[in-house]
């Protein structure tokens, strides 16, 4: 065990590899960051398979000792066979357990005062979670960011399609680590590779089979294997769990975020409990943000940078830790809003958010941006159809979007259309250019009716706003796998030919359209490499190749009868 001194920051100290011995005698190591001031101090604890060194620093939050300056005894722990800790890492399975041991070792180190913290973004965030769902004794509130409210429906799978730029890049950014633990030269080799280059590995057929992870990171496999939500997902679930959380909490989310949808329903959730199990308040932040490196998108009307998460983190500890009055509770929601900047508001979705439903409509050619589609308040009549042609070879590029981790590997952020709106395989619907400024605030989603000539398949849409030069820019996205479209859990084939009406979630939006500007839905049947292909065959999720695939025809209907639509939160002015 060694000691630093940091110069330059207030005389902070960083202990070196302090160990905790969990409750089967696992030892995991971390660094400990200790304020100049004598204590006792509140302790701030993270969690994470990051190394604890970096500190999620490198890619988000201010650095450990910025945190110890301002009077937090900071504890940055390497998770359970990550990096200097002993054990074997599987994503989630020690957590709870873990995490309840380290808050109460870090409850009674030198110089803490008992009371714990914890925070971390990601992962980090799912520790936090985790052990927060354990409730050990010593933890008085958390601060979990960028981060999802289960491992399977927004983590790993979206409505039972699989997340797979994410997956794929995530296992083997994991692997790196554990084949360095094996002393596999050639293995970290193959890995490093592959992380430089995820994208080649995308098309990789069958993806169960993808054969980077298969030593390092055997869990890809599972994922894979465990397509349906069921008890191998359920037992993590901090959704199912909501009751058992009796902390307050400072929820983080990025609008370009992988896991907003998540971030919004955990603060839904606990917000929710909170009047049964009189919990602590809970308050969500949302920004501009995409999953990692932090860096806000374009926002017209407020200057943002990502030092905001910070700066609310230590408002929010400070309030529970230390007693400040310092006004973070006056608002339970804070968002900094595209094309506008920072508005409070008294819930989610905002109490004064009226939904405004779009209906689609074409003369039956509403091919690519070109075609005769639209959007407007009428509820249509007698329409003709639209049909398009989904092939797996060719599916639909994903450009920009929700997913992780770096915007040069995985499809993250605001992006120009224009590619896949010239093709014939995506239907657009496009408003009038608005009049006034719009504000939208809140979940929307896409009710879809339609049928295909394929016993399974998929449904995208991609919420756009179209600015007055044409540029189409994506603000939301979301699919639905037809086998799932009434249960995650038990999955069912659709007849060929049958009309079925798919809800298809876009998750939480906030955005000003300005006056000039049109929105605009794209419906396809494919958004690669956000989520994995659909080979329209009913056949077993990961585990077909190629050959397997079979082209569908699909049918998308907006009448009197099937009024196919887009539903937006509109706040009023």
């Amino acid at each position: 065990m060694s000691y630093e001194v940091l110069t330059g920051m207030g005389g902070v100290t960083v202990e070196r590899d302090v160990s905790a011995t969990m409750r089967d005698g696992t030892v995991l190591l971390a660094d400990v960051y200790r304020p100049k001031e004598e204590g006792p101090h509140p302790v701030l604890l993270s969690r994470h398979p990051y190394d604890k060194q970096a500190a999620l620093s490198n890619f988000g939050y201010a650095h450990p000792a910025w945190y110890a300056e301002r009077g937090y005894l900071v504890v940055v722990q390497d998770c359970r066979g990550r990096y200097l800790s002993d054990g074997d890492f599987t994503p989630f399975l020690n957590e709870s357990e873990d995490g309840y041991d380290t808050v109460e070792w870090a409850a009674r180190l030198p110089g803490a005062n008992g009371r714990v913290a914890m925070y971390g973004f990601s992962y980090g965030g799912a520790t936090t979670m985790l052990a927060a769902k354990a409730a050990p004794p010593s933890l008085a509130t958390i601060c979990p960011g960028f981060t999802g409210s289960q491992y399977y429906d927004g983590w790993t799978y979206q409505a039972g399609a699989l997340n797979l730029a994410f997956t794929v890049y995530w296992s083997t950014l994991l692997g790196l680590d554990s084949a360095k633990r094996s002393d596999d030269a050639e293995g970290y080799a193959q890995l490093g590779a592959a992380l430089g280059a995820a994208s080649a590995w995308f098309n990789f057929l069958p993806i169960a089979d993808y054969p980077v992870t298969a030593d390092h990171a055997p869990y890809f496999r599972d994922w894979v294997e465990h397509a349906s939500y069921d008890d191998y997902w359920r037992r993590w679930s901090i959704d199912e769990a909501y009751e058992e959380i009796k902390v307050p909490a400072i929820h983080t989310g990025g609008l370009y975020d992988i896991f907003l949808s998540g971030t919004v329903k955990n603060f839904v959730g606990l917000s929710n409990a909170s009047a049964s199990v009189k919990s602590q308040p809970q308050k969500l932040l949302l920004g501009p943000w995409t999953h990692m490196p932090w860096a806000p998108v374009d926002v017209v009307g407020g200057e943002v940078s990502t030092n905001e998460v910070d700066d609310w983190q230590v408002s929010w500890l400070d309030h529970h830790l230390k007693g400040s009055d310092n006004g973070v509770l006056d608002h339970p929601v804070t968002v900094y809003l595209l094309g506008e900047g920072i508005r409070n508001f008294t819930a989610w979705p905002p109490v004064e958010a009226q939904s405004v439903e779009y209906f689609m409509h074409s003369q039956g050619r509403a091919n690519s941006k070109f075609g005769d589609g639209w959007l407007d308040r009428e509820v249509p009549l007698d329409e003709p159809v639209d049909i398009f042609i989904y092939d797996p070879a060719t599916p639909t590029p994903s450009l920009g979007g929700h997913s992780c981790c770096f915007e040069s590997v995985t499809p993250m952020g605001p992006a120009d259309q224009s590619i896949a709106e010239v093709s014939r395989m995506v239907l657009v619907y496009t408003t009038e250019p608005l009049i006034e400024d719009m504000l939208v605030v809140g979940d929307a989603f896409v009710t879809l009716y339609a049928a295909s000539s394929a016993v399974d398949t998929d449904f995208t849409a991609r919420l756009c706003v179209v600015g007055p030069d044409g540029t189409s820019i994506n603000i939301q996205e979301g699919i639905v796998r037809a086998r799932y479209r009434d249960s995650l859990v038990d999955p069912s084939p659709i007849v060929p030919g049958e009309v079925y009406r798919y809800r298809i979630e876009l998750g939480p939006v906030a955005t000003r359209v300005p006056a000039g500007s049109a929105i605009r839905v794209d419906i396809s049947s494919s958004d690669f490499p956000q989520w994995d292909r659909n080979f329209n065959t009913g056949g077993r999720i990961g585990f077909e190749g190629p050959l397997d695939a079979v082209t569908a025809t699909q049918t998308v209907l907006h009448s009197g009868a099937f009024p196919s639509s887009l539903c937006l939160p509109v706040v009023p002015e």
